[in-house]
């Protein structure tokens, strides 16, 4: 499917269907990839039609050195870290607040499994640097391997592998700590 979308975007003709195709393709996945990472369902939804303008003004400079969906990957995953910062920074508030808000935001949420351990689990990704929130979220739920993750996030797949260990421990540590 990959190819088809890169050959009806690269001719003049078809770029508008090859980009409907895109979004079809990928916007589900990247919908819930920032949405795993902003928590809110409005943020998610302004986030993914920023992200897929993004992708639409930009398709001219990918030079399919990765896969296409490896490029939205990463624009995705960019979008959300600078959007947390932003947050962060309009209000002023400590990382710690943020969490809060967002873990707040988890309770309230009925698109989130009502399920214990899943929602322990999302309290406790919320406690993690967005960064280290990501590259956890892309290998456990994406289910990525590390050299994807490398590409997305251009860090080596040593830092990565670290980085996920890193999470896994802090996440183990609030589950049993909560």
């Amino acid at each position: 499917m990959e190819e088809l979308i890169i050959q009806k975007i690269r001719e003049e003709e078809t770029r508008n269907y090859g980009f409907n195709l895109l979004v079809r393709e990928y916007q589900e996945r990247v919908y819930w990839h920032v949405r795993k990472m902003v928590i809110d369902h409005e943020d998610a939804d302004d986030l993914v039609q920023e992200i897929f303008v993004k992708v639409w003004k930009n398709l001219g400079s990918f030079r399919e050195d990765s896969k296409l969906y490896t490029w939205i990957y990463r624009i995705a995953t960019n979008e959300c870290l600078t959007f947390l910062k932003k947050k962060k920074r309009k209000y002023f508030v400590p990382i710690g607040d943020v969490s809060k808000e967002l873990s707040e935001k988890l309770d309230e949420d009925v698109a989130i499994s009502g399920d214990e351990v899943q929602l322990k689990l999302q309290k406790a990704l919320l406690k993690l640097p967005d960064k280290q929130r990501a590259v956890f979220n892309m290998k456990y739920f994406d289910e990525m391997k590390f050299s994807e993750i490398a590409e997305v996030t251009g860090t080596s797949v040593g830092a990565l592998k670290a980085s996920y260990h890193h999470a896994v421990k802090k996440i183990e540590e609030f589950i049993v700590d909560d």
